[in-house]
């Protein structure tokens, strides 16, 4: 899973980056320090992992993971160029979601790039650079399309779905905003739009607000409230306090995130709303060489979560011995749990359920 951080310059998008990812991206106080995206691979938290993992005694232990990608910040105009804006829009079409990040704090010592904190029109600078930016290249593609259409009736489809995005754009609207057909869907993932993915709403607050009543802060429920209207995710997060709880070992982190009131960090809460966002599950294997999670698309059936871990078993797949991590864990092992006859014989048709702990049986 690929997820971009954007945002305007000096919202805290490098400081979330390195505290999510410690991979130490520059995080100053200057419009566009970040030129070239930078790439962090942070291992998603699993505390079912670390359980599995011991009931075992596997010598490793493996959790999946999101590769974090810091574009650096956007201003408006970027569609046309500004602040070197065509080079980062075009580092945002590989990544499956977008992270916004949306200041939400007031410090005078950090110069906003429009001048004042107003998170709605940060975010509508934003989202309308990148709605700019897919007009252009639908634009194009339209006109190129529309050339061929005379020697090939086949392309009819595609101009029409062209159309209707160029209709929707124009309006100032996202691409997600258009109904598509099963059919018009495979053809609109050639495009690689920036406003036809998902976005989640990273407020980022004051280490101050991070710990106090959170709903009372006026430019939070402005996100809050906008994102719910376009059906999205909001994250409330303080980059700075990420920053710190990164530092710590697992017995200072969960002490210092009790002292704040918190149940969780930033990180767990951005990467849960990022699972459900994209409809992602993750099942687990377990041994003496290694506890796993393998992340896969909800609704997937056995054989096609057994390609996750080899193409092969997928294509010799016979079965899936499974079981929940809650009634392993309650059988104390998997010895103990096929003696009360939990583990369930699971066949081409079964569809993998998030946290189901599998072996898989095939031949080839």
């Amino acid at each position: 899973m690929k997820l971009g951080i954007v945002g305007l310059p000096n919202v805290g998008k490098s400081t979330l980056f390195n505290a999510l990812t410690k991979a130490g991206a520059e995080a100053a106080n200057y419009p566009f320090a970040t030129i070239e995206p930078n790439i962090g691979v942070v291992n998603v938290p699993d505390e079912r992992l670390k359980v599995l993992s011991e009931m075992s005694n596997s010598d490793k232990t493996v959790y999946t993971n999101i590769e974090f990608f810091d574009i650096a910040g956007l201003v408006k105009g970027a569609s046309k160029g500004e602040g070197l804006g065509n080079q980062f829009l075009s580092n945002i079409r590989e990544v499956d979601a977008i992270v916004h990040v949306v200041r939400c704090f007031e410090n005078e010592n950090i110069i906003h790039v429009d001048g004042s904190v107003d998170p709605l029109r940060d975010i509508e600078n934003i989202n309308l650079e990148l709605i700019f930016s897919d007009l252009e290249q639908i634009e194009k593609r339209l006109s190129k399309t529309e050339k061929q259409l005379k020697g090939d009736k086949k392309l009819l489809p595609e101009v029409e779905l062209l159309k209707k995005l160029k209709d929707v754009l124009e309006k100032g609207k996202p691409a997600r905003n258009v109904k598509l057909s099963e059919d018009e869907e495979k053809l609109i993932k050639n495009y690689a739009l920036l406003s036809s993915k998902p976005i989640i709403y990273v407020a980022n607050v004051s280490e101050d607000d991070i710990s106090s009543n959170i709903d009372e802060n006026k430019f939070v429920k402005k996100v809050r409230e906008y994102a719910t209207s376009q059906g999205d995710e909001t994250v409330v997060i303080s980059a700075a306090i990420e920053a710190e709880i990164q530092s710590l070992d697992d017995d200072e982190k969960e002490m210092f995130l009790k002292e704040l009131g918190l149940d969780s960090s930033g990180l767990d809460k951005l990467i849960k709303s990022s699972y459900k966002l994209l409809g992602l599950i993750s099942f687990l294997t377990t041994g003496p060489m290694e506890s796993r999670a393998w992340t896969i698309i909800k609704g997937s059936k056995a054989p096609q979560a057994a390609g996750k871990i080899h193409s092969d078993i997928e294509r010799g797949f016979i079965k899936a011995e499974t079981i929940s991590y809650d009634d392993l864990i309650s059988c104390g092992s998997m010895a103990s749990a096929r003696e009360k006859g939990l583990i369930r014989s699971e066949g081409k048709e079964y569809i993998m359920q998030d946290g189901d702990v599998v072996v898989f049986k095939f031949n080839v």
